[in-house]
């Protein structure tokens, strides 16, 4: 999960996050990569959005959709195939400059009924990496008997181009790049114009920011749809994802077969309250974890889990001044700490990871906070950040109305009120400017994102799990509610279910629906 915004999905682990993998990829506006295309008609010409709907997609190898050391192992899977897919840069000007969609396909065992295509969340998560990391759950499960499997790449992200880069990895590993804590640690308007200055850039100029948004997202998503000759889409969504999907069912409703919303984001919320009902989770999660580690002699949050915070504050204290030291030569400053904390807070089955590394670091070790930051970016032990920071504050920068620094000095408060494990001064006593401050392009989504109705929606199942840190299950009820949805109901403390939590009840429930348009019954519940 990413604290900022919504996460993806997907089990942490220190090696690398299954379902966070974008990789910041050097600027190369426009690169083919991957197979290609049958292209659409050369520009400037008199084409038009249905000239993109032509095209014919070459699948084969996916070497050149590896964009760093994990995935080429994951993608040299020989049940793997690859290729990418034209979409307008500007969908108001599509006889202009194009971007490439890269996707990645392991096909139906038996004879294909269509495309499951899937978006593992972020902004920032790579679908191409979410469904090489699962093939071997695909290859077991009953949907990828009827149906090929489908991730892609959103643009700015992983093999998809353009890129989206504002910083490079080495800076990420020397903390030179806006830090996230409560909010970004923008203090100042130079700082803010210089952030989006480096973006610009970096990125190949305004142009390419300017086109981030999930609005374009979700249009090629439809001509992906087309492409993969689906009359209509079978999607599945988790986390931002299901923002796409929602996005996606109340422009078109009438081309939608299935959508499934896993750890669905709230379609009632402003990005304010969102933020605060992440914070406010991950606050109860921390709560948790502080009663589960006093039950154990010299716990380091001491005896009272109601006093955890303070001792929390009394252990990334010294990180403030003076970063910690690690055996491969980086430092672990405050900010790393609370990206491991988040990490480590992300399921349940990483807490006793956490407990450790706290432990490690109240007495000077920081080497296994460390690995849990770098496990919140997806870092590889290459040193490739995958999940795509960049690209998130650059769709988030197009979807979201921008804070007033009042307004954004204001909000760091709350989280201090809703979270205050986050408590700390350098974290949100400050004042703060919105790293979209001095964006070059205003937002083009609408506030709110979705309608509080939309008229012929076709059966979709929302799935929530109870105590997920970084979508709370209250967002999933009011996705149900809004798109008058089955809503699944999962009993457990993690972010992301089907597929993730090792549930059989969960992944029969959604298979039944995904293969058979079969909802589960009202107030029906699984467990993890």
């Amino acid at each position: 999960m990413f604290m900022l915004e919504t996460g993806s999905a997907g089990p942490r682990r220190l090696r690398r996050s299954a379902s966070r993998l974008a990789v910041a990829m050097a600027l190369t506006p426009l690169l083919l990569v991957g197979c290609t295309t049958t292209a659409p008609p050369e520009p400037g010409g008199q084409a038009d959005i249905d000239a993109y709907l032509t095209q014919e997609l070459d699948w084969g190898g996916c070497a050149d959709t590896a964009t760093n050391a994990v995935d080429a192992e994951l993608f040299a899977n020989p049940a793997l195939q690859c290729a990418s897919v034209e979409v307008p840069l500007d969908y108001d000007a599509p006889a202009g400059e194009r971007a490439r969609i890269a996707l990645t396909r392991l096909p139906a065992r038996g004879e294909a009924e269509g495309s499951l295509l899937i978006n593992p969340g972020g902004p920032g998560g790579s679908g191409t990496s979410f469904v090489a990391s699962f093939v071997p759950q695909w290859q077991e499960g009953p949907v990828n008997e009827r149906f090929d499997i489908v991730g892609f790449d959103p643009r700015g992200i992983g093999a998809s181009t353009p890129t989206i880069d504002c910083y490079t990895d080495e800076e990420y590993d020397a903390g030179g790049v806006p830090r996230f804590g409560a909010v970004f640690d923008i203090t100042g308007a130079e700082q803010a114009a210089g952030h989006a200055q480096r973006c610009i850039d970096g990125s190949g100029g305004v142009e390419n920011l300017a086109n981030a948004g999930s609005t374009n997202v979700v249009r090629d998503m439809d001509v992906m749809r087309e492409v993969l000759g689906d009359d209509r889409l079978t999607f599945l969504g988790y986390s931002y994802g299901s923002e796409l999907g929602a996005m996606y069912l109340a422009a078109h409703p009438d081309k939608v077969r299935a959508v499934v919303l896993d750890s669905a984001v709230g379609p009632d919320w402003t990005p304010t309250e969102l933020r605060l009902a992440q914070f406010t989770a991950s606050q109860a999660r921390f709560d948790e974890l502080a009663a589960l580690c006093a039950e154990s002699p010299g716990c380091v949050l001491g005896p009272d889990p109601a006093a955890a915070n303070d001792r929390l504050h009394e252990i990334v204290a010294p990180l403030v001044e003076t970063p910690a030291p690690t055996a491969d030569g980086r430092d672990v400053s405050v900010w790393d700490a609370y990206l491991g904390i988040t990490a480590g807070l992300a399921a349940e089955a990483h807490w006793p990871t956490l407990i450790s590394a706290l432990t490690a670091l109240d007495a000077g070790r920081a080497d296994e906070m460390l690995a849990l930051r770098d496990s919140f970016y997806s870092r590889t032990p290459d040193g490739v950040y995958t999940t795509d920071i960049d690209t998130n504050i650059a769709v988030r920068c197009m979807d979201w109305p921008r804070l007033t620094p009042e307004e954004q000095t204001a909000h760091a408060r709350e989280v201090a009120e809703v979270a205050p494990m986050f408590d700390v001064d350098v974290l949100t006593g400050g004042t703060f400017h919105s790293e979209c401050e001095s964006w070059p392009a205003p937002p083009t989504r609408d506030d709110p994102w979705l309608p509080a109705e939309v008229e012929g929606l076709p059966e979709t199942l929302v799935v929530g799990v109870t105590g997920d840190p970084a979508t709370p299950y209250e967002g999933s009820v009011s996705m149900a509610r809004t798109l008058d949805a089955s809503l699944l109901t999962v009993d457990g403390k993690q972010h992301g279910a089907y597929i993730l939590g090792g549930s059989t009840c969960v992944d029969d429930a959604v298979d039944a629906y995904l293969l058979d348009l079969e909802t589960p019954p009202a107030d029906a519940r699984c467990s993890l």
